[in-house]
C-alpha cells in the first residue's frame, strides 16, 4: 500500500539532503535573500535572479512521470505540493545549488482537461514555458505560435501497441490496417492525422475515446490496439494491470517515419526575445538537470511518485515503474545527445523533414498554418550550451 495522502504537504529538506538531492550548504542556514518560496539559501554558481522571473512556471503535458525527470530534478528542498491545483513549486536548483529563483511545475493531461499545452499557455500568461510536441507547434503556428528551445527527449516515446497473441502476424503499425483493428488514442493527437493521411491506418478504424485508462484495452481482450509510451505502458500492462498481465507488442511512431520531438520545452513565439536573457541561463540548467537525472534518478523518482500520490488523479505511478521508465529511455535511446555530443539540441535535417511532412498532411486536411512556418519558426538551438551532454 502507498503512504496516506494529504491534500497539501512538503517534502522535508532532511529527506532530500539524505538522498543527495541538495548540497550540504543548501541544507544549512544562510543570510542570502530568497525567492517567493521563502527559501533563503546561498545562491550558487548559476544566478538566474537578475534575468528570470521570480517564479518560472512550466506547464507539462501529463501527470508527473520519469519522462519529466529533468524538470523535477530542478526542485530544491521543501517543495510545496498543491494537490488541488496539481502543481508543485519551490526553489530552483542546478546540480544541488540554489539559482535565486523559484520554479512551479504544473501537471497536464487530466489536470487541464486534456487540452493542448499551447492552448493553456495562451490562456494563462503566468506560464513561461510549456511542453509542446513539434507537430503541435506546426499545427498551431498560425493562432498560438510557440517555439521549442530544448528537447528533453531525443526520440519520441509514443507508440501504438497491440496484443501479439491476437495479432501474431502484425509486425508494425501498418499491419493493423489490414486487420482493421480499432486503434484507441487521445482525440486531438495530431500524429493520427499523419497515420491516416499517409494511408498507414484507415480513418474508419481509429477511435479517439482513449482517456489513459487500461479498461477499454483490457475489456476488448486483445481485439484493439492503443497508443502509449514505450517507456511506460508495456511495463504497466504486463506487471501492474492484473486483468491483462502479459506482454504487448509495439512500434514507435518515430520508426514509421514520424520524426517529431516530443514535449519540447517551448515559449510563446512572440516572447522569445523578452525571455531570451533568462533562457540563456536556464536552458543550460535544463540540459544539466537531464544529465544529472539520468546519472542518479533515485531521489527525483521518489519525489515524482510522492507527488503523483498526492495529486490523486487516478494515475498510479509506482517506484518500480519510475525505475523501469528511466532504464528503458536509456535502452531505447529515447533520451540522449542530439546529432553531436550535446543534449537537448535539434537535428536540423530531421526538423526540416518533419515540417515538410506536416505541411503536406495538414494541407490535405485543410488546416491553415502560418505562411512562414519553417524549421526556424519551430525550434531554436540559440540557448543550448554545446558543452553539456551525456557521456
Amino acid at each position: 500500500m502507498r503512504r496516506p495522502v494529504t491534500h497539501r504537504s512538503a517534502v522535508s529538506v532532511a529527506a532530500l539532503c539524505a538522498l543527495g538531492a541538495v548540497t550540504l550548504s543548501a541544507c544549512g542556514d544562510s543570510d542570502q535573500a530568497g525567492a517567493s518560496s521563502g527559501f533563503d539559501g546561498e545562491i550558487g554558481a548559476i544566478d538566474l535572479s537578475a534575468a528570470c522571473p521570480e517564479k518560472i512556471v512550466i506547464q507539462t503535458d501529463w501527470n508527473p512521470e520519469a519522462e519529466h525527470g529533468h524538470l523535477y530534478e530542478l526542485l530544491g528542498p521543501e517543495p510545496t505540493v498543491d494537490a488541488g491545483a496539481k502543481s508543485v513549486s519551490g526553489p530552483l536548483f542546478a546540480s544541488g545549488e540554489y539559482t535565486g529563483v523559484d520554479v512551479e511545475i504544473r501537471a497536464g493531461g487530466p489536470a487541464i482537461g486534456f487540452q493542448q499545452v499551447t492552448a493553456q499557455m495562451y490562456q494563462d500568461p503566468d506560464i513561461m514555458l510549456g511542453y509542446v510536441d513539434s507537430d503541435q507547434t506546426v499545427q498551431t503556428s498560425l493562432a498560438t505560435p510557440t517555439i521549442g528551445v530544448f528537447a528533453p527527449l531525443d526520440i519520441n516515446p509514443q507508440m501504438i501497441m497491440w496484443d501479439p497473441e491476437t495479432y501474431p502476424d502484425v509486425e508494425g503499425i501498418a499491419d493493423l490496417k489490414e486487420k482493421q483493428a480499432r486503434v484507441l488514442y487521445f482525440e486531438g493527437n495530431v500524429y493520427m492525422n499523419y497515420l491516416t493521411g499517409e494511408g498507414i491506418l484507415d480513418p474508419a478504424q481509429i477511435d479517439g475515446s482513449y482517456d489513459g485508462s487500461p479498461s477499454n484495452f483490457v475489456a476488448a481482450e486483445g481485439a484493439v490496439a492503443q497508443q502509449g509510451f514505450a517507456s511506460t505502458e508495456p511495463y504497466i500492462y504486463e506487471h501492474e494491470v492484473p486483468e491483462w498481465g502479459k506482454p504487448v507488442a509495439y512500434q514507435l511512431l518515430h520508426d514509421i517515419g514520424y520524426p517529431i520531438y516530443k514535449s519540447m520545452i517551448s515559449v510563446r513565439a512572440a516572447e522569445l526575445e523578452q525571455h531570451g536573457p533568462c533562457l540563456e541561463g536556464l536552458v543550460p540548467v535544463l540540459q544539466q538537470a537531464t544529465v544529472d537525472y539520468f546519472e542518479d534518478p533515485a531521489a527525483t523518482n521518489d519525489l515524482i511518485v510522492d507527488i503523483v500520490e498526492q495529486y490523486a488523479t487516478g494515475w498510479v505511478y509506482s517506484p518500480e515503474l519510475a525505475a523501469h521508465a528511466h532504464e528503458t529511455m536509456l535502452e531505447l535511446g529515447l533520451v540522449g545527445n542530439g546529432p553531436d555530443d550535446t543534449i537537448g539540441n535539434f537535428d536540423d535535417a530531421r526538423v526540416a523533414e518533419m515540417v515538410d511532412i506536416l505541411k503536406d498532411a495538414y494541407g490535405s486536411l485543410g488546416v491553415e498554418l502560418a505562411p512562414d512556418v519553417s524549421p526556424e519558426t519551430v525550434v531554436t538551438d540559440r540557448f543550448i550550451d554545446p558543452a553539456i551532454g551525456m557521456k
